[in-house]
């Protein structure tokens, strides 16, 4: 019942983390609520006994890609946000958010109020040892770990091109 207690602050720190990066005004400030969400992850990764994929979410995306993303920040000056303008034709997906919003909210709420349970039968523990995680992500998912690795490469480059003077 305690893991059940935790595991609900924990969302709730983590949804209100990502709440303050959407609606942060500054950069800075959004990235490192980035950075309090990848943390709340990584305490939900030990709640799941998983305490390597805990040290590697702190140490690869608390660290190392969150000092690259306010490095890029800083370099290009763009700490302060200006308010966005709607483009041309984009008057609809406000209200398509809303909707979209307000339908995840009933999904959600239906499946953890309404429905009744399934039996379950009791998960197989799932080896997450170094060794483990290393053969299976440079054997089965290593298109995905490079297609990842090229769309991070490309998402930089957009942000310095985006942000750069004319």
């Amino acid at each position: 019942m305690a893991d059940l207690i935790v595991l609900v602050l924990l969302g709730a720190v983590s949804v209100a983390s990502a709440l303050g990066l959407l609606l942060s005004r500054n950069a800075i400030y959004a990235a490192l609520f980035l950075v309090l969400n990848f943390g709340v992850g990584a305490v939900i990764y030990l709640l799941l006994n998983a305490p390597f994929l805990a040290v590697v979410q702190v140490s690869v995306y608390a660290g190392a890609i969150m000092v690259l993303f306010l490095f890029v920040i800083m370099l290009l000056g763009a700490e302060r946000l200006s308010p966005a303008e709607d483009p041309p034709g984009a008057s609809f997906q406000r209200p398509l958010a809303i909707g979209l919003g307000a339908a995840l909210l009933g999904l959600a709420a239906y499946v953890l109020f309404i429905r009744q349970p399934a039996a379950i039968a009791p998960a197989t523990p799932i080896d997450s040892s170094p060794t483990a995680v290393g053969l299976a992500l440079f054997g089965d998912y290593l298109f995905p770990f490079e297609v990842i690795s090229v769309l991070l490469l490309v998402a930089m480059i957009g942000a310095v091109i985006l942000t750069r003077d004319r």
